[in-house]
């Protein structure tokens, strides 16, 4: 019976993941998540008493797999450079990734403390990690440029997520040369 309920609660995440990749916070609806599932509506409100209970379930599972990956390919690195430009492009590798894609969604999104606390301790570790890549490069203030890094990333991620000109590898380079070299680069 806990295989089966625990069977369900995935199914539920996973077409929450799918709802939110293909149209954002407005498509995760418990309509929707029960039609994508084939339960009752009355069977997902058993799982997740409303839509920021699914937020923060998928938080709390997605967020940290999310961020080990890129946390590995800091950790693969040898130099505070080959740190930073793993940072940057295992970020913008994951786009294409529904998990990822779920995640940026919900960072857009209005999210209640709880949800906003898992996704803070979730990147605290990465923003530590690329501050003392930063620091080793000799970097004056390396908690704001980390700060001002992740914006690149994240402009650079809607960028590929909108299907912009450019190909998502000419994007992740130019994210790269920004973050290492700076504007004119």
């Amino acid at each position: 019976m806990a295989e089966h309920r625990t069977m369900q609660r995935d199914a539920l995440l996973d077409a929450a993941r799918t709802l939110l990749s293909e149209g954002g916070t407005e498509a995760l609806t418990f309509p929707a998540l029960a039609e994508r599932t084939g339960l009752a509506r009355s069977s997902v409100y058993e799982y997740f008493r409303s839509r920021a209970a699914v937020v923060e379930e998928l938080c709390a599972v997605d967020f940290p797999v999310w961020a080990a990956e890129v946390e590995d390919a800091m950790e693969r690195a040898d130099t505070a450079d080959g740190k930073i430009e793993a940072y940057v492009r295992t970020q913008l590798e994951l786009v294409g990734d529904r998990r990822h894609r779920a995640v940026v969604a919900i960072s857009a999104s209005e999210l209640d403390a709880a949800a906003r606390e898992k996704i803070r301790a979730a990147h605290g570790g990465l923003i530590a990690m690329i501050v003392e890549a930063l620091g080793e490069l000799g970097h004056q203030q390396p908690r704001l440029a980390a700060m001002l890094l992740q914006g690149v990333v994240d402009a650079a991620v809607r960028r590929i997520e909108l299907g912009a000109a450019e190909e998502p590898q000419v994007i992740a380079d130019a994210a790269v040369s920004m973050a290492l070299h700076g504007m004119l680069a």
